[in-house]
């Protein structure tokens, strides 16, 4: 599984004009599963989302979780693409929509048990969706389950 986190002023997701997840201060979470993704990988991505230290707390360095800030997760296959040959992007280690929208609707409830139903936002799974934000730093790091 694989994410890239931006930590973000505010961020929503656009599809066809209707606004369906923002969130204010807090993480987008573009987030690519894997073929060989499993629980393990969904239990990690969840521990780094919500405990990766990177807003300024009142004495140290401080997580989403800490802070009581937002996550907005946001399914996103072509974190999987390569191009190793040529310029086409391979998805062949991406997971089938079928398969991996019950693994990303687990990581999203394991977020929300730990922040709240409201506090963890989502785009629409599948869909042509219009992410906008406004980024803070910017910071943005890349997680990979397989590291």
């Amino acid at each position: 599984m694989k994410a890239v986190i931006q930590r973000v002023k505010w961020a929503k997701v656009t599809v066809d004009g209707n606004v369906v997840g923002e969130i204010r201060r807090g993480i987008l979470a573009l987030v690519g599963i894997s073929v060989r993704d499993t629980g393990d990988d969904i239990d990690f991505m969840s521990e780094q989302l919500l405990n990766a230290p990177i807003f300024d707390g009142p004495e140290k360095k401080a997580s989403v979780l800490e802070m009581d800030l937002g996550i907005l997760c946001v399914s996103q296959f072509t974190l999987l693409g390569k191009t190793a040959k040529g310029n086409k992007p391979d998805f062949h280690d991406a997971m089938k929509g079928s398969q991996s929208r019950p693994m990303f609707d687990h990581l999203v409830s394991q977020l929300r048990a730990s922040l709240g139903e409201k506090s963890v936002q989502t785009g629409e799974f599948g869909a042509m969706m219009e992410v906008s934000l406004e980024n803070d730093g910017p910071m943005m790091f890349q997680i990979d389950s397989d590291n």
